[in-house]
């Protein structure tokens, strides 16, 4: 898959960005970090699933893409 729309960038970096503000949380903190970043995480699914079926595209062929896009161009921002 050559082209990953922005949206989909956009949600897995807002995803990312849930998980990195784990890092360090405990008790109330961390359950409440961990539902937002499920949230997050539940929407570029959800993306990712409409657009695999929208473009009859290999969901996970887009998920892949989308983590690559992603990731290649930041560095993990749970590592800090």
């Amino acid at each position: 898959m050559a082209d990953v729309p922005d949206e989909l960038i956009k949600l897995e970096r807002s995803a990312e960005e849930e998980r990195a503000k784990l890092a360090g949380l405990t008790g109330d903190e961390y359950d409440a970090q961990l539902r937002r970043w499920r949230q997050a995480s539940d929407a570029v699914q959800a993306a990712i699933t409409a657009h695999a079926a929208a473009t009859e595209a290999s969901r996970y062929d887009v998920e892949q893409a989308v983590k690559k896009a992603v990731r290649h161009a930041q560095e993990d921002p749970a590592v800090e």
